[in-house]
């Protein structure tokens, strides 16, 4: 329906959601049950792109009604996509208290049911099952599960299958079964590699059991690397955690504070809940120590968000902000959960104390000054944490060359290269003006894996000239490759934008992002300045 691909084209953000919402209402007050599943699919799908799990269940509860009375409505592609959605709306239990228990209990039972005890994604019910029980603080009946789960590849709807070992490890690690952790990391490493998280995901799940296990300096090469990249990746919040908690117990305090100086901003905007208890209570770990360690007056920057003011506060007085923010999240996750885990699993990390000997972290191999926390923020010596080497040419095209999964600080960065202003906002979709266009950067895709650009051009066309829009668009695609040109009817003017989608995967590297970005810029200008010459 024309109003389905009106609200698809609006630009990212709460008046999307809000398009897409009105036309699935719409579609319900029409008896029009394949519209109502196609705009649930794609409400779904901007509610994952903005990090927002726990408002998947709704639109899915709908979706899965309709399907159980009209089974024929679902295409090949949704059928398969059904189960992958249910996975997401139970896991959402896990990141947020804002979710249910019994609504979730029902979800999993529901997922179980379609699945088949049989079928290949029995796995994956196991494991949903597993976690939830940790969650809650039933461990036996976690560990139950886990058997059911260990050693298995669960089929389409189970999630990444590399880093289905880094999860197992984090559970086991949570048990306190250390040397298990890191067994079951060792023997999976090559299956690791078909993940772009990967290898940084398995190493952050590694650092804690290789410590415990008698490896400190393999924890510490881990650290630096899987650092390197998470400190400038959104989607790596809820790792900076375990980062934290590595470099409190390590011993490395001034490292420890530095990292969380830099992150320090990114409590205000988190993934998801569990990350923001986490890196709190990891945080006030690190501060907590700092303090035993007479760094107690040590001063942190902490930027103005919202009507917050900016503040220089020193660490022990961030130590009890960060103890504030985490134990009052655990209170909700137990007041929902009816357990007082959270809050007990909290307090038993700010309990924790250095238990092995400090070992040097080696210095980063591939990149320069700059990939040290706290080089460039105030309040922490840059000095303080382990030295860097300057890097020559050949570490710089080494590192130009690196491969890695697309996130919003790569693309954020390129820009910078460029020498261009933008703007980022809270969905992660960066924006600018160049010339006469207005150009869109996002990540689009199950896992953000798609470089999705759109350029819109400044000059607007009345509602009058709509064939007129119409041909030149059409003219425009049948004369160049880029950007996919089209015409958006807001009923009192016309808007003229173009598209352009790259898949990336199985990664990008800097260089090859910033020819994507040079070529869709060069492109989108050309496109919108050709609008402006419209007589």
């Amino acid at each position: 329906m024309a109003a389905l691909a009106d609200a698809r084209d609006l630009p990212d953000g709460p008046g999307r959601l809000v398009a897409l919402e009105r036309v699935a209402e719409r579609a319900d007050a029409a008896e029009d049950v394949r519209s109502g599943l196609d705009a649930r699919f794609a409400l779904i799908e901007a509610y994952l792109l903005h990090g927002e799990r726990w408002r998947l269940i709704e639109p899915l509860r709908r979706c899965l009604a309709a399907v159980d009375r009209w089974p024929a409505l679902l295409t090949d592609a949704e059928a398969e996509l059904l189960p992958r959605y249910q996975r997401y709306a139970v896991e959402a239990l896990l990141g947020t208290p804002r979710v249910g228990l019994d609504q979730t209990r029902l979800l999993l039972d529901d997922l179980a049911h379609r699945l088949g005890a049989d079928g290949p994604d029995a796995p994956m019910v196991a494991e949903l099952r597993c976690r939830v029980a940790d969650h809650l603080g039933d461990e036996p009946t976690a560990r139950h599960f886990f058997q059911g789960w260990a050693g298995t590849r669960s089929g389409p709807a189970g999630g990444c299958p590399g880093c289905a070992p880094a999860r197992r490890a984090e559970l086991l690690a949570g048990w306190g079964e250390w040397q298990a952790a890191h067994t079951e990391l060792e023997a999976s490493s090559a299956g690791a590699q078909e993940c772009t998280d990967q290898p940084e995901r398995a190493l952050v799940a590694g650092l804690l059991p290789l410590s415990r296990v008698g490896e400190p300096e393999q924890a510490a090469a881990a650290h630096v690397r899987a650092y390197r990249r998470h400190r400038r990746e959104r989607s790596a919040f809820p790792y900076l955690a375990t980062h934290l908690r590595f470099c409190a117990l390590g011993g490395h305090l001034d490292r420890g504070l530095a990292i969380l100086t830099e992150q320090l901003p990114r409590l205000d905007r988190p993934t998801d809940d569990l990350a923001a208890m986490e890196f709190a209570a990891a945080g006030a770990l690190v501060c907590a120590l700092a303090d035993e360690a007479g760094l107690g007056d040590r001063t942190v920057h902490r930027p103005a968000y919202g009507e917050r003011p900016a503040a220089e506060l020193d660490v022990t007085t961030l130590g009890s902000l960060l103890l504030g923010i985490a134990t009052d999240l655990a209170g909700s996750f137990d007041a929902r959960n009816g357990t007082g885990h959270q809050s007990g699993r909290m307090a038993a990390w700010l309990a924790e104390r250095p238990s092995v000997a400090t070992v040097p972290l080696p210095a980063p191999a591939e990149n320069d000054s700059d990939d040290r926390p706290g080089a460039d923020e105030a309040g922490i010596e840059p000095g303080a944490a382990d030295a860097g080497t300057e890097p020559d040419a050949e570490a710089d095209a080494a590192s130009e060359r690196e491969v890695m999964a697309l996130t919003t600080d790569m693309i954020t960065s390129t820009l910078d290269r460029r020498g261009d202003r933008y703007l980022v906002d809270d969905g992660g979709t960066v924006v600018g003006r160049w010339g006469a266009a207005v150009i869109q950067f996002r990540r689009a895709g199950e896992r953000g894996e798609v470089l999705h650009t759109r350029a819109m051009a400044a000059r607007r066309l009345p509602t009058a000239r709509r064939a007129e829009a119409y041909a030149f668009c059409n003219a425009w695609n049948h004369d160049r490759l880029l950007p996919k040109a089209y015409a958006h009817d807001l009923d009192t003017e016309i808007v003229l934008a173009g598209d352009m989608a790259t898949d990336l995967t199985h990664g990008v590297a800097p260089a090859q992002l910033l020819v994507l970005v040079d070529a869709a810029i060069a492109t989108g200008v050309a496109y919108a300045e050709a609008v402006a010459d419209l007589p």
